[in-house]
């Protein structure tokens, strides 16, 4: 009888073990940085004030994705409208897809005609998000953005 206690005994470290050593590398792969990225499009206006509108989509490394909506407010020396067609967006300092939402900061220089390579870097704390995209319109001035991303929610 007791031949048969050890071997129940046995077989539960056996299956413990692995859930054991599954622990400290969870806690690692938190702190990790993922490769997330954003596709979106984005359409403007700006006399004076600067402001944009858009959707997009983001996927991480870790399978995690979310529906984004988009939007740039600002103000400083512009003039122009213009549309991102096949915006790109690249994020580091990503922990997990939560932190993707909010507000980011940005200024920048802008100049372009027709179509443009849109392209500027916006930061939340340790967050940075590269965006990139073909733009359509026209915009000359400087303006100083908020960009915020918030959860998509269909209206």
């Amino acid at each position: 009888m007791r031949k048969s206690i050890l071997s129940v005994g046995a077989a539960l470290a056996m299956l413990a073990a692995p859930l054991a050593m599954s622990v400290p590398m969870t806690a690692q792969a938190a702190d990790t940085d993922l490769s997330c990225k954003m596709s979106f499009t984005m359409k403007g206006w700006s006399i004076l004030y600067k402001t944009s509108k858009g959707i997009g989509h983001v996927t991480c490394s870790n399978g995690q994705t979310a529906k984004v909506r988009l939007s740039s407010l600002g103000g400083g020396l512009v003039v122009g409208k213009s549309t991102i067609d096949d915006g790109k967006g690249d994020f580091s300092g990503v922990k997990d897809i939560s932190n993707i939402f909010g507000d980011y900061a940005s200024a920048q220089g802008e100049v372009g005609a027709v179509k443009t390579a849109e392209g500027t870097v916006v930061s939340k704390g340790e967050i940075n998000l590269a965006l990139s995209g073909t733009g359509r319109g026209w915009d000359l001035g400087v303006s100083f953005n908020k960009f915020t991303i918030a959860p998509y929610v269909k209206k």
